[in-house]
This record gives structure tokens, sequence and C-alpha cells, in this order.
């Protein structure tokens, strides 16, 4: 996915225009397994929001690099840039909220 490697499951919760009248065009889980990642991509009129329920990740957050854990948060803004990779033996999942301005 955004180039990075392996798959990455997407489960919508609900589905953006069809359920959803929000601003919100993704909230999802998403599941990695050891080893798979989302490629470094921006974020531009909107922002992402990673809460990690299971696993652990290692996140560029523009630029800085951050290790997660269960029950941490990343937040990325208007026109910054973030990557996910699942790192250790677990797999990871993700609760993903993508909102647009």
């Amino acid at each position: 996915m955004r180039g990075g490697s392996g798959e990455v499951k997407i489960e919508h919760f609900w589905e953006p225009k069809s359920e959803m009248h929000s601003h919100t065009r993704m909230f999802a889980r998403l599941t990695l397994e050891p080893g798979s990642s989302i490629g470094f991509h921006p974020h531009d009129g909107e922002e992402e929001i990673f809460v990690v329920v299971r696993g652990r990740a290692e996140a560029d957050d523009n630029g800085r690099i951050v290790e997660l854990g269960v029950g941490d948060t990343l937040l990325t803004g208007d026109g910054a840039g973030h990557a996910i990779r699942c790192i250790g033996d677990e797999t990871l999942e993700l609760v993903a909220v993508i909102g647009t301005y």
C-alpha cells in the first residue's frame, strides 16, 4: 500500500458518503502482518489518526521515527506525511480515521 511492502487488510466500519455524512473519508481497521508496511505519503487537506490496537509499529511521522505500541496514537496533519511498518512477530492492528477539511 502506498509503495510499502506486504499487504494491508482494510475493514471499513462504515462506508464514507453512503453511511457516514461527516467529513470523514475513512474509519477502518487496518491489519498488517510482520514486515508489512504502508509507504510514506502526505495528507493534503486532511488529517489521519492511527490508534494501535494490537502489536507494535515503527512510524515515520513526517521525518521523525517513533515506535508505537498498544494504546498509542499518531496524528498526521495537513501537508505532513507518514509511513507505518509492523515490527516484531505479532500482527499489527490499527484503527485509522481520515478526516477532510
